[in-house]
């Protein structure tokens, strides 16, 4: 079949193992730039022009699409939905999940435990955003952040009160998280595909970092997940629709609470951590939503 991966760069470890994987298993692999492709919409026949030739005869998509880019990736996910084109990601899902109080709404709807959270319309009122958490110290994110930026941790409430004034004063949304000690710097990430977990990982931040991001310097080792670990991990894939996401959660006293659900997970570390083959699985997954033409 004809497979294409939405990515801006074909050179990312993610989109150089989906192309090895596709064609090891005789599917013609390529990658195409979203932001590159010319969304035409007329009657009944919607159609995507990229350079010099219309994507009529693709069979299936692996959205790659990075956060800076969501609206047009998204819109071009969409047309190619309406082109009937399989996607492992629907346009609809990626904008939940990129959207961090949305899905956050979705996911606490759905039952799904996670760090108690505020969300205010730039609120003065920090004491009291501090008290609906717990207190100090606190975890304050941007809505919009990616890979650990935009999330800082105030340990106090005057640092509190410093970082939320700033994000106020740039106009920036932000969210406000308990902070769980327990879980020492470390989460959880759980690749789903097909809404089974596939491979898991824990990662570990640098001595003195509360981020556990891999592009942070932390460090990441397999893990053998527990129930509760791996029926959040589903049940939160399900919530969002996404068949296909990474899903990351805190150890905490309480049992397990999801962080955030990452539509366009990367396969460079859970790979390395686990030996899996990640990529193998999302093709399989194609494959089995696909009908294939001898």
């Amino acid at each position: 079949m004809n497979i294409v991966i939405l990515s801006r760069n074909n050179q990312l470890y993610s989109t150089e193992r989906l192309i090895e994987e596709g064609e090891k298993r005789g599917h013609k692999v390529e990658v195409i730039d979203p932001l590159k492709c010319d969304i035409i919409i007329e009657k009944e026949k919607p159609t995507i022009y990229y350079k010099d030739r219309y994507l009529d005869y693709v069979d299936a998509i692996i959205p790659r699409i990075g956060a800076s880019v969501t609206f047009y990736g998204c819109a071009v996910v969409r047309q190619f939905e309406m082109m009937g084109v399989f996607t492992i990601c629907t346009s609809d899902a990626i904008q939940r999940s990129r959207d961090k109080l949305r899905s956050l709404q979705r996911l606490s709807k759905a039952g799904i435990g996670m760090p108690k959270t505020v969300f205010t319309n730039y609120s003065r009122d920090v004491e009291e955003v501090i008290e609906h958490v717990g207190g100090t110290p606190v975890i304050i994110k941007l809505l919009e952040g990616t890979q650990g930026l935009g999330v800082v941790l105030a340990e106090t409430k005057n640092a509190a009160e410093s970082v939320l004034e700033a994000f106020n004063g740039l106009q920036a949304r932000v969210i406000v998280q308990e902070f769980i000690k327990e879980a020492g710097g470390a989460d959880l990430r759980a690749l789903v595909v097909d809404g089974q977990v596939v491979g898991a990982m824990k990662r570990q931040g640098k001595e003195g970092e509360f981020r556990s991001n891999l592009h942070r310097g932390g460090q990441a080792n397999i893990i053998k997940l527990s129930h509760d670990e791996l029926k959040l991990a589903m049940n939160a894939s399900r919530a969002l629709k996404l068949p296909v996401c990474g899903v990351d959660m805190l150890q905490s006293a309480r049992g397990p609470l999801l962080l955030e659900v990452n539509s366009t997970p990367g396969l460079e570390g859970i790979e390395a951590a686990t030996g899996r083959n990640i990529a193998k699985a999302i093709i399989r997954y194609i494959e089995k939503n696909v009908p294939q033409t001898t």
